[in-house]
C-alpha cells in the first residue's frame, strides 16, 4: 500500500465525522477496558448517532432548498450565493493533494496542541474542517507558497484553528449546556461569540425563548415541532405566492398545489429538526463517557468538540429564532451592499439555518429572547459582509462566482490573506512556531507552579 494511498484512507475518514467520531469512541471505550459487547454497542451507537444527526441535517437541507429558489424569483435579485460545498468542489481539482495533506497534518497538530497547551479541545466536525483546509490551500497558493512549506504553513493554521475557535466559545457553551463536558466544532465560531455578546447588551431581564407564556387554548405551541411547523408552513405560503402559484407549481411542488406543498414543506422542516435532536442526544449518550477513555491515554482532561447541532436540544425555540433573524440580516446586509455598490451576497438559507439557529442558541443563553433575536441578526450581517470581503482574494484564482460562507472562513482567510501581503513567507512560518512555543510553554510553566 502507498504513502498516497494511506493517505487517501486516513482522509477519508477524517471527512466523516460519522466514522471520526465512531473510531474515538471505540479507541476510549478500549481505553477503559470495556467489554467487547460494550465496545461494539457504544461504537455503532455513537455512529448511529452521527447519521441519524445527518439524516436530519440532509432532510432539513430538501426543505429549504425551495425556499432559496422562490426568495431568488420571487424578488429576482442576482448575486453570489456563499455555499461551501460549491466552492470546495470548484477548488478540489487544482488544490485537492495540499487540501488532503493540511487537514491531516492540522489534525496531528490539533492532537499535539490539545496535549501540551492549555486548550484541551479536539476538533471533531470533519467536514468544515475539511472545508477550511481547502480555504487554507487556495489562500496560501496565491501567495506564492508551494510543496513542503504551503503544507507546514497550513497545517499549523489549522492546529491554531481547531483548539483556539472550541476556546473562545466554550464560556458560552458551559452556560448553555449548564457542563463543561463538550465543546463547539463549527466554522461560525466568530458569529456566535458576537451573538453572546450583543445578547449581553441587549438582553438584560429579557425571558428566554423557552419560557413561552401563551393563553391556554394556544398551550400546544410550547411544543417546539408545532410551533415550527407552523411557522415553516406560514413562511412557505408567503414565498409561494409571492413567487406565483403557476411558478411553483411548475418547478418545484411538481404540480402539487401551493397550500398542500406549504403544509407538507413546514411539517417536514420540524422532522428533519426533530430528527437532528434526537440524533444529538443519542451521540451526547455515547460519545462523553467514551471520550474519557481517549482523554486518559492520550490528551488528559480533553474535551470533544461537536458539529453546531450539539446545542439544538438546549434551545428549541431559540433554533427557529435565530433561523427566521439571521435570515431577516442577511437581508439588511444585501441592501447595504446594494447601496455601497458592492458584489451583492444573497442569503442562502442553509447557511442563514445552520449559523443562525446556533447564533440564536448563543443569544438566546446570554441575553434570552432579545439576544436571540438580536444576536442572530447581527450573525445574519456578519456572513453576508464577511464573504463579500472575501471574494475579491478567492477571485483571484477564478473563484469569483462562489465564496465560503460561514463567518470563520471569513475571519481566517481575510487576516491570512492580509498577513501574506506584508509578511515574507519564512516569517510567517516562524510567527506560526513562535505560537506554539508561546502555548505550550505557558501551559508547562503554569504546571510546574
Amino acid at each position: 500500500m502507498t504513502m498516497a494511498s494511506v493517505l487517501a484512507f486516513f482522509l477519508d475518514i477524517l471527512k466523516v465525522p460519522a466514522i471520526l467520531v465512531g473510531l474515538i469512541a471505540f479507541i476510549g471505550l478500549c481505553a477503559r477496558k470495556k467489554s467487547p459487547d460494550l465496545i461494539i454497542q457504544g461504537t455503532i451507537k455513537t455512529i448511529l448517532g452521527f447519521l441519524v444527526l445527518s439524516g436530519g441535517a440532509m432532510l432539513l437541507v430538501s426543505t429549504l432548498g425551495p425556499l432559496g429558489e422562490m426568495f431568488e424569483h420571487a424578488f429576482n435579485i442576482q448575486g453570489v450565493i456563499p455555499n461551501n460545498e460549491a466552492i470546495v468542489s470548484l477548488s478540489m481539482a487544482h488544490y485537492g493533494e495540499s487540501t488532503a495533506y493540511i487537514m491531516a497534518f492540522g489534525m496531528v497538530a490539533n492532537i499535539f496542541l490539545a496535549r501540551f497547551s492549555r486548550l484541551k479541545y479536539i476538533y471533531l466536525s470533519g467536514h468544515v474542517s475539511f472545508y477550511m483546509a481547502c480555504m487554507l490551500a487556495v489562500i496560501l497558493s496565491i501567495a506564492g507558497f508551494s510543496g513542503v512549506s504551503l503544507v507546514i504553513c497550513g497545517s499549523l493554521v489549522m492546529g491554531i484553528f481547531m483548539v483556539t475557535f472550541p476556546a473562545m466559545a466554550q464560556p458560552v457553551m458551559r452556560k448553555i449546556t449548564g457542563e463543561d463536558e463538550v465543546a463547539l466544532a463549527h466554522t461560525g465560531t466568530i458569529g456566535y461569540i458576537l451573538a453572546a455578546g450583543i445578547g449581553r447588551l441587549v438582553g438584560k431581564n429579557s425571558p428566554s425563548t423557552e419560557d413561552l407564556t401563551l393563553p391556554k387554548n394556544l398551550g400546544f405551541l410550547r411544543d417546539s415541532t408545532i410551533s415550527i411547523s407552523l411557522t415553516m408552513m406560514i413562511i412557505y405560503i408567503i414565498l409561494c405566492l409571492c413567487s406565483g402559484g403557476e411558478y411553483v407549481r411548475e418547478n418545484i411542488s411538481q404540480g402539487q398545489n401551493i397550500i398542500i406543498f406549504s403544509v407538507l414543506m413546514g411539517i417536514t422542516f420540524a422532522a428533519g429538526v426533530y430528527i437532528i435532536l434526537s440524533g444529538v442526544r443519542l451521540i451526547l449518550s455515547e460519545i462523553i463517557p467514551a471520550f474519557q477513555g481517549f482523554s486518559e491515554k492520550l490528551v488528559p482532561d480533553a474535551r470533544p468538540a461537536l458539529d453546531c447541532p450539539i446545542v439544538y436540544p438546549y434551545a428549541p425555540n431559540a433554533v427557529l429564532i435565530g433561523f427566521v433573524s439571521s435570515f431577516a440580516g442577511g437581508l439588511a446586509g444585501l441592501l447595504l451592499l446594494g447601496q455601497l455598490n458592492w458584489v451583492l451576497i444573497l442569503p442562502g438559507v442553509v447557511p442563514h439555518f445552520f449559523t443562525g439557529a446556533t447564533a440564536g442558541v448563543f443569544g438566546n443563553a446570554t441575553g434570552g429572547r432579545r439576544g436571540a433575536v438580536a444576536g442572530a441578526f447581527a450573525n445574519g450581517l456578519l456572513i453576508t459582509f464577511l464573504p463579500a470581503i472575501l471574494i475579491p482574494l478567492l477571485g483571484q484564482v477564478g473563484l469569483e462566482n462562489t465564496t465560503f460562507s460561514d463567518s470563520d472562513y471569513g475571519v481566517v482567510g481575510i487576516v491570512l490573506g492580509q498577513a501574506i501581503r506584508w509578511i515574507s513567507h519564512e516569517m510567517i512560518i516562524a510567527v506560526l512556531v513562535a505560537i506554539y512555543v508561546v502555548m505550550i510553554g505557558y501551559h508547562q510553566l503554569n504546571r510546574q507552579r
